[in-house]
């Protein structure tokens, strides 16, 4: 699943870089007056109290309906005004207007969610042994998932929906790759790899905080070391196959972990079928369907360096590469082409990238998602099988599939929900937190 790099006059659009239109900082007033102070640093406009208070974060009256709901995200338009002097990272205690305890969350001024909730306890200490015992339970709950019987990678740590906000830890073997997304985890990053180093005892601990969205929290990117020694090569077994993971410079932390039951479902699948394997990354799907029995399997990036792995990985699997054709193009241009040449397939895999990391971006990719599946509807012949996903936190399920059902009304067509597929068991949703359910795919069947 990788990100188109050139654009194209057929292409409706590309994946967002996110919004950074509203990061123009301006310079803070080093000695602002105590009453109604106002922290100018960007979109976020936020009133705050005398600087010699107890730092505190009051929310404006009836809004703490969210945080009652255990919602871990405080956004800059709740919030009455920021007591004390607090700066970005620091753990502040949340307050409702009648000033009643609600949360201990890590404090952003720099981000539209300016305060991400550590724990609703408010006995709790937020320090060195809160995380020890967060990252010891998210551990314990892998545990009992049993992936450790077929797979050496998986991950550790779900941010929000493991109770640590913005921290990502995916396990390749022994290397992990910790990927920071808030301030509050970026303040206690060096103690949370010294966890991790004493609980899983890897032999190299590479951090991947390079995401657009550090940008919207203020944040600088990093890509490097930052315990032990990296491999010349890291290798991911799933499910019996095997696959080269590029942590350095791979999408995300150089593999989608997340969709692991996916492609064994696609195994299952693909017996005796044409297959065209659409932003294929290092061939995940692809390898998965000739294991299957796939007849051929046509895989389609616009990265040559991931398409250089995915053939490496079909050599190291020792799968039939007389039935596997891989292809460097714009998908979108790609599959007009074949529509063009009037080419027929048995199963389409459709895993593009993030189209909307949010809500705001959620027409302009409606509009994507609909174009690449009208194209793959009149590429599956009848009787066909589409497995469309979404990894885009934008897009809800309902939409997701109300824009599936256009494209399949525009291609002329009548398809049936065969599967609702989400993320793996290692990427837990909080029953609170929806947004954590960011990957969904349905599997359809074209009637004959």
């Amino acid at each position: 699943m990788t990100q188109q790099k050139t654009k194209s006059p057929s292409t409706p659009h590309l994946p967002s870089q996110g919004n950074r239109d509203f990061r123009n900082r301006t310079k803070r007033d080093r000695n602002p007056p105590d009453a109604q102070r106002t922290i100018s640093r960007g979109a976020p406009q936020l009133q705050v109290g005398s600087a010699s208070a107890q730092p505190c974060l009051i929310l404006k009256a009836g809004r703490e309906k969210f945080l009652l709901r255990r919602h871990p995200w405080i956004f800059s338009g709740a919030i009455e005004r920021v007591d004390g002097a607090p700066v970005s990272g620091d753990t502040l205690p949340v307050r409702d207007a009648a000033g009643n305890f609600l949360a201990w969350a890590a404090y952003n001024p720099d981000s539209q969610i300016t305060a991400r909730v550590w724990s609703w306890r408010e006995n709790e200490v937020i320090d060195a042994e809160f995380f020890r015992n967060k990252i010891s339970n998210a551990l314990a709950a892998r545990s009992g998932f049993n992936l450790a019987r077929d797979n050496n990678g998986m991950r550790l740590i779900h941010a929000e929906s493991d109770g640590l906000p913005g921290l990502i830890i995916d396990q390749y073997g022994d290397v992990l790759v910790l990927q920071i997304g808030s301030a509050g985890a970026e303040r206690w990053r060096d103690i949370i790899a010294d966890i991790l180093q004493e609980l899983c005892k890897p032999i190299c601990i590479y951090e991947r905080s390079d995401s657009d969205s550090r940008a919207l929290e203020g944040l600088e990117l990093r890509n490097s070391v930052l315990r032990g020694t990296l491999p010349d090569n890291v290798e991911v077994i799933e499910n019996g196959l095997h696959f080269n993971v590029d942590v350095a410079a791979g999408q995300k932390t150089g593999f989608y972990l997340d969709q692991r039951d996916n492609r064994a479902l696609t195994e299952t699948l693909a017996r005796d079928k044409e297959v065209l394997n659409c932003f294929c990354y290092t061939g995940g799907f692809s390898l998965y369907a000739l294991r299957g029995g796939a007849k051929s399997v046509l895989s389609i990036d616009a990265s040559a360096d991931a398409l250089r792995i995915a053939a490496e990985n079909l050599t190291r699997n020792s799968l039939d590469a007389s039935r596997a054709e891989w292809q460097e193009a714009d998908v979108f241009q790609a599959l007009r082409t074949l529509r063009d040449q009037g080419r027929k397939f048995d199963l389409i895999i459709l895993d593009p990238p993030k189209f909307a990391p949010t809500a705001a971006f959620a027409e302009k990719a409606a509009r994507g998602y609909k174009d690449i599946n009208l194209l793959g509807f009149k590429l599956l012949r009848p009787g066909g099988l589409l497995c469309t996903y979404s990894c885009s936190g934008g897009i809800s399920e309902d939409l997701f599939q109300k824009i599936i059902a256009g494209a399949a009304l525009d291609a002329g067509v009548d398809a049936q929900i065969v599967h609702h597929l989400h993320a793996s068991a290692d990427h837990p949703v909080l029953l609170s937190f929806p947004e954590g359910a960011y990957l969904k795919g349905l599997v359809l069947r074209v009637a004959g």
